[in-house]
């Protein structure tokens, strides 16, 4: 049954980086859309906090982890999100499900490991309207949409300098295409006009930590990291048409291209700042751990000239999470639940994006389970309720509950075991 399960999660994964779409929220309008959750499903379900690291679990945000890993680690996160939007006048619901991530991580010697894989890093997708009727009873109707998004692969290598501190670092290779249009008419008007502009982006960021985890004595040992998710810089080819259509059958009437090149935007730079990251926490080895992190980040100096939103400002983002596991007995051989690894957490973030002068605001609380498979092996279960945003200012809240199933595969899983 797992062997087919993985066989789902690959072929899932060879379609999704391409043809997924990765949010249905209004609030991919803004920047270069959602920015995805990178950690696996074991650190997801424990707020997101990621500086835990042991010998069998690949670890996506913390490249010094890969220094503890003992065995070859084969990782691959599929979720399913429902989401609720909730304004001053209306509700609606969707759903979707996406690949989280796809990848491998290597023990190089006793003190150096490697990782490598595939990800998700933003998603567009929307659809917006609004109207607006004055007092000649004259509608005016914008209609907003977008999709796309950007992919990510990595290479991170971590490295042991002690017994208990390591460093380590990623270098990501971000891709993809985002298409945004604005569709405008008027109630006493023949025709609408559109504008479409698509960007394709590309571009490296690298990501640096260090873990220091010494004994505080025999039985427990203190968790500390500090991280940092260097600068993101895009190079954005960009195109926009802009153009006319009948409001009766929807055709197109004149559509050109605007010249790009005189303006300067035909090719632009993008730029999301760097995110620092420190975390403490404190357990005993494989029973149980907690620990609290937080990040921030300076989105004042976001930049992206061919896309800017009048209703939009950057400020300062910042998230706390804490969160941790529990396992009533590693080595128990006549109880499963046992070995089970119980995780919880929850976060708070704000976002950085104040719309309509109103800050936008994120909650989760996550929690799940990690199921004991063959060897060391792993199913990795977990849940995810939270809320973004608020209805006042005209804006949407939203309700969402996330399904996390996530894998991770040590190489000695694949293979039967032969008695001579």
């Amino acid at each position: 049954m797992i062997r087919k399960l993985v066989v789902v999660i690959v072929a899932f994964a060879s379609w999704g980086l391409t043809a997924q779409s990765g949010s249905s929220s209004p609030y991919s309008y803004f920047g270069l859309g959602d920015i995805i959750a990178s950690g696996t499903v074991d650190n997801q379900m424990m707020g997101g906090i990621s500086m835990h690291a042991d010998s069998i679990h690949i670890n996506l945000k913390n490249p010094a982890a890969y220094s503890q890993l003992r065995l070859t680690t084969y990782a691959a996160g599929i979720s399913h999100k429902r989401l609720g939007y909730t304004s001053a006048t209306s509700k609606e619901n969707s759903t979707l499900t996406n690949l989280d991530y796809l990848s491998i991580g290597v023990p190089l010697s006793s003190r150096m490991g490697m990782g490598f894989g595939l990800m998700p890093f933003s998603s567009v997708g929307y659809n917006i309207e609004s109207s607006t009727t004055d007092a000649n009873e004259t509608t005016l109707s914008n209609e907003y949409s977008g999709d796309g998004g950007l992919n990510r692969v990595y290479l991170s290598l971590g490295y042991k300098i002690l017994e208990n501190l390591s460093v380590g670092a990623t270098v990501n290779y971000n891709f993809g295409t985002i298409n945004n249009r604005r569709v405008q008419s008027s109630s006493d008007v023949q025709f609408g006009t559109l504008d479409r502009r698509e960007s394709k982006l590309s571009g490296y960021d690298f990501n640096y930590s260090l873990n220091y985890t010494p004994k505080l004595n025999d039985k427990y040992r203190l968790y500390s990291s500090l991280a940092f998710d260097t600068q993101v810089n895009l190079n954005a080819e960009n195109q926009q048409s802009l153009g006319s259509f009948s409001r009766i059958n929807g055709q197109e009437i004149e559509v050109f291209e605007v010249d790009l090149q005189a303006e300067g935007l035909n090719r632009a730079d993008v730029r999301i700042p760097t995110i620092a990251t420190l975390g403490l926490g404190m357990g005993e080895d494989l029973k149980w751990f907690v620990g609290a992190e937080y990040s921030f980040q300076s989105l004042t100096d976001y930049k992206n000239d061919f896309f800017q939103v009048d209703n939009l400002q950057y400020g300062e983002a910042s998230t706390f999470a804490v969160g941790g596991y529990y396992i009533p007995d590693y080595s128990s051989f006549t109880n499963y639940f046992n070995r089970v690894v119980y995780r919880a957490g929850l976060r708070y973030a704000d976002t950085g994006m104040v719309i309509n002068n109103e800050s936008i605001n994120d909650f989760g609380i996550t929690f799940g389970t990690g199921l004991p498979l063959k060897d060391f092996s792993n199913l990795n279960i977990g849940f995810e309720f939270g809320q973004r945003g608020t209805i006042d200012a005209g804006l949407i809240k939203e309700n969402y509950f996330k399904f996390n199933i996530g894998l991770s595969l040590n190489a000695e899983w694949f293979y039967k075991r032969k008695i001579n």
